[in-house]
């Protein structure tokens, strides 16, 4: 079986699974097909829906069968949300997602980093690669609950209007991530975009009321908002990846910028930046990011479906990366690692600078070569790669993440991972090298490689 975590995939073998999440959570799915919208009423499963074409639900369980799901379906994104409406999911237990096959057979297993005020989750996702379908994990968090995630998905909904602007026409849909932690060194600020549209003024006006400093426009970062934003309205829809599968990470790394922190507005429905920095301000997590003290640079840009007349945006909100930022980083990973140790009564692991070589550079590679693996496209192993750098230790193990967008939030996927798990609190293991490495398709790539 194998253990998944936020970002990684499965391939899956033909004919229907089960997915199951146990516990004091209601499970429901959205179908969409390749825009990343649903098409009507028949593509929810939920308590007072439970069986459509494909799909059933039968309490905690999802029973999906792809080939006979309706036409032109090419993602089933599974949804979880607290049994008791209102509760944070923080205030429950972890959910995990257990996948089997049509015979019962364990296929994956996937715990995501616990979720804090969240009231809704994606937690994975079935979706379509050629004549194949695959599984993802996700563990994305939604504190506006079903209301966000509806939106995201293409559905209009109806809701009281609390005082204030009138707001845009048209429905409001975007997803705004926290910042996370990218990898590579470089990225020093070049000269500041100009800000014809005022947009600057107002994040600014809105982050000083906050208490945060000011930032500044950045015109790789606005190149590559632009490229993004004009490839979504495009096709018509919001998503982190181009029809050409390059995603918005791919983009600000291609663009020049290596960035230590990264975080993304993905938009539609307001008109100017005003009504845009408004939405932002009014939906919780992408206040957070907007609003986040670490962030130093941003680039806006905007774009018209030629389809629907819908106006596109993406914001994007980064800190370039120095040698000095990735080493504390490192540090950072190790000392939670030790941490973890030091309560499980073991001692704690010093630092190798031939492991942390080794380690950097399969964060970088992954990065690079587009995949997400322990076994390189080389087909090297991670002991390969330990004596490649010149390691003679008779002992390697590794752990590999992707999407976190902290140390914490990364020691924590692992700690909740029994097969991480385990590395951490290995007895024999005496010494680690930390990597990590911004882009690619989940925007930031970890690696850790233990040694004795």
């Amino acid at each position: 079986m194998n253990e998944l975590v936020p970002g990684g995939n499965l391939p899956l073998p033909g004919g229907a699974m089960t997915l199951r999440v146990p516990g004091p959570f209601d499970v429901s799915a959205l179908i969409t097909d390749e825009s990343g919208k649903v098409g009507g009423d028949a593509d929810f499963v939920f308590y007072n829906q439970p069986t459509v074409t494909g799909a059933r639900l039968q309490g905690d369980t999802l029973t999906v069968d792809p080939a006979r799901l309706r036409a032109g379906a090419a993602r089933v994104t599974v949804v979880i949300s607290p049994a008791a409406p209102g509760t944070p999911l923080g205030r429950l237990p972890a959910p995990t997602l257990h996948v089997t096959d049509a015979s019962s057979r364990p296929l994956a297993r996937f715990t995501p980093a616990r979720p804090q005020r969240e009231t809704v989750l994606l937690l994975a996702e079935l979706y379509r690669r050629g004549t194949g379908w695959k599984l993802r994990a996700l563990g994305q968090g939604y504190a506006d609950g079903l209301a966000g995630i509806a939106r995201d998905f293409g559905v209009d909904i109806v809701e009281d209007t609390a005082p204030g602007p009138t707001p845009a026409s048209g429905p409001v849909r975007g997803r705004g991530t926290a910042p996370g932690a990218g990898a590579r060194t470089g990225g020093s600020p070049n000269s500041p975009a100009a800000d014809p549209t005022g947009f600057l003024a107002l994040v600014n006006s809105a982050r000083a009321k906050a208490g945060s400093p000011p930032i500044a426009l950045d015109s790789r970062l606005v190149s590559a908002a632009q490229a993004h934003v004009s490839d979504m309205a495009a096709a018509g829809h919001l998503s982190t990846e181009s029809r050409d599968g390059a995603s918005v990470y791919q983009r600000v790394i291609h663009a020049g910028y290596a960035y230590l922190t990264v975080g993304e507005h993905l938009v539609s429905g307001p008109r100017t930046p005003a009504e845009f920095v408004d939405y932002c301000l009014r939906t919780e997590q992408a206040r957070r990011t907007l609003l986040e003290r670490d962030v130093t640079h941003a680039g806006l840009a905007q774009a018209v479906s030629p389809h629907s007349g819908d106006v596109y945006w993406t914001a994007l909100w980064a800190k370039p990366l120095t040698a000095a930022d990735l080493a504390q980083t490192a540090r950072d990973v190790v000392e939670l690692t030790n941490r973890e140790r030091t309560r499980a009564g073991l001692s704690p692991l010093a630092v190798d600078p031939l492991l942390a070589a080794a380690a950097q550079a399969h964060s970088t590679d992954m990065v690079a070569r587009a995949f997400y693996s322990h076994t390189s496209p080389d087909g090297s192993q991670p002991w390969d790669r330990a004596a490649a750098a010149g390691s003679r230790r008779r002992t390697i193990g590794e752990n590999i993440a992707c999407g976190q967008r902290s140390p914490a939030e990364v020691v924590e996927g692992w700690m909740n991972s029994p097969g991480h798990r385990a590395n951490i609190l290995k007895p024999d293991f005496t010494h680690i090298g930390i990597g990590f490495a911004g882009g690619g398709q989940m925007g930031t790539y970890w690696t850790q490689l233990f040694g004795a």
